[in-house]
């Protein structure tokens, strides 16, 4: 199967790609999102979105591989419903910083930016952001929640991994600077990060040209 993607932005630090649970490719394309069903082959829009809040910058399928995020280069998130095309919601970061991650975790959405800051948001409730966790000083490019749900790794621009644990968001007063855990061992922009499906303390991190290295870390022995 090869998939024709021209006015694909050329930007390291966007994530404009992402395989659902249900076997469909999502794939941004300029202001435009496109679905390709890697089981029979066939592809659609799902929508274009206007210039002046574009291009799209980010994309993520929810756990349910039928709800999808949309990150625009405004700061605002779309939330769709992929069976009908159908817009939900639309979730506004105070800021004017791009979305260019974007990590479920249930009805969580977590969005980072180029301000440096990660955001929570619940996307059942009014009043979507939840928590801010404030730990990169540039533009955070990789964002994924652990298998359990409750560690967050978040690569940056500033060449940082970090890890940050749920519980601490609901801790009193809440402290936004508490991540339990903070690696300085890449070289360059932190973007790729996957967690370990069996050893739930373990996780892989890629960093960008000036590192071109793939380290492999626990939460306890820090990355090798």
């Amino acid at each position: 199967l090869t998939l024709d993607a021209p006015r694909l932005v050329d930007d390291y630090y966007l994530n404009l790609l992402d395989w659902g649970s249900s076997n469909v490719l999502s794939i941004a394309l300029g202001n435009t999102v496109y679905l390709l069903n890697a089981s029979n082959g066939s592809s659609s829009e799902l929508v274009t979105i206007d210039e002046d809040v574009g291009p799209v910058t980010s994309v993520s399928w929810a756990p349910d591989g039928q709800h999808i995020a949309v990150g625009l280069n405004n700061s605002h998130i779309q939330l769709w419903d992929s069976t009908n095309s159908r817009l939900l919601r639309t979730l506004k970061r105070v800021d004017r910083s791009q979305v260019g991650s974007l990590a479920w975790n249930n009805n969580i959405l977590t969005t980072g930016g180029m301000d440096g800051k990660i955001v929570n948001n619940d996307v059942r409730i009014r009043s979507h952001a939840i928590q801010t966790y404030r730990g990169h000083t540039q533009e955070v490019c990789g964002l994924k929640w652990s298998g359990s749900g409750q560690q967050l790794a978040s690569g940056g621009n500033d060449n940082l991994l970090h890890i940050w644990d749920l519980s601490t968001s609901s801790s009193t007063p809440p402290n936004p600077n508490q991540y339990v855990h903070r690696f300085e061992d890449h070289m360059a922009a932190v973007k790729a990060l996957a967690w370990c499906p069996f050893q739930s303390n373990l996780i892989a991190s890629g960093g960008g040209g000036s590192d071109r290295c793939i380290k492999f870390g626990t939460l306890t022995l820090g990355l090798v």
